[in-house]
């Protein structure tokens, strides 16, 4: 599996906006992301995954 850079907050909110999810405040269904610059590979890559992306699916999104 192709490895995920460290991605700025914003790069990676617009990039999930983009595949359908929108922000929201609370509810039971969220994906967070923490607002630290630039976000490390390891948690971008469990965020990828919670949200159901695949890497090669996220890197278009960027």
């Amino acid at each position: 599996m192709p490895k995920i850079p460290g991605v700025n907050h914003e790069d990676a909110v617009r990039a999930l906006e983009k595949a359908g999810f929108r922000i929201v405040r609370q509810g039971k269904h969220i994906v967070m992301i923490p607002r630290h610059n630039p976000v490390n590979a390891y948690t971008m890559g469990g965020i990828v995954g919670d949200a159901g992306l695949t890497v090669e699916e996220f890197r278009k999104l960027l």
